[in-house]
């Protein structure tokens, strides 16, 4: 589809759905339907598009995790794993963004959990505390600990999850997804330096959001 883009295997039963349908509706001589068909398909393999990326090499860099715009930065107290005053980044997906989401660092998986709630617009503030969520808390090598939540929005339905605790995972590398548009919230220590702004685009395991150093 894209260079160095496959169709995520979330996506392949849709895609193949669509399509299917589109073939049937053809034989049937029913072409609105096949169209119909045909387009919704299209529109899926763009939506579970699964592009190639190469992450920084610097260790000491807190990755996006997900592909958006930056709606909000905060300095915000995390009681549910972290237990400290922290950096919050917001990073709000639409329909048209990547939804593939990346480890922000390199590092141990401490903790995936999974929580239902609500489905309101992933683009409020109170969608953190009250949307469905999944909470993956990553410890580096020096014991710096970075929590990212993924948040589901007014459209999505379900939080796709790859990776188990204890597992180690590489910067940059998947762990998950969320269908159809949602928010990812990224906590890290206040000891790093912030390089992003709020409405700036950025792209999962490719865009440094912050610099934490690393401590030896």
């Amino acid at each position: 589809m894209f260079p160095a883009t496959k169709i995520n295997r979330e996506g392949l039963p849709f895609v193949g759905g669509a399509f299917l349908t589109a073939l049937g509706a053809w034989r049937l001589g029913r072409k609105r339907l096949a169209l119909a068909a045909s387009a919704t398909g299209l529109f899926l393999a763009y939506f579970f598009r699964d592009p190639y990326r190469r992450p920084p090499e610097d260790p000491s860099f807190i990755l996006a995790p997900a592909d958006g715009r930056v709606i909000e930065i905060t300095r915000a107290y995390e009681e549910n794993f972290l237990k400290d005053y922290v950096f919050k980044v917001s990073i709000f997906m639409t329909v048209f963004d990547v939804h593939v989401n990346r480890a922000p660092v390199a590092g141990r998986v401490l903790s995936y959990i999974h929580r239902p709630g609500c489905f309101l617009a992933a683009n409020k503030p109170k969608a953190s505390q009250v949307n469905e969520r999944a909470y993956l808390l990553l410890e580096r090598d020096d014991g710096q600990r970075i929590l990212t939540v993924q948040v589901a929005g007014l459209l999505a339905r379900r939080i796709v999850r790859w990776v188990r605790e204890g597992q180690s995972l590489e910067a940059g590398e998947r762990f998950g997804m969320i269908r159809f548009g949602s928010r990812l919230d990224v906590y890290f220590p206040t000891r790093a330096q912030i390089l992003v702004r709020e409405k700036e685009r950025v792209r999962a395991g490719k865009t440094p959001i912050a610099y934490l150093p690393i401590r030896d």
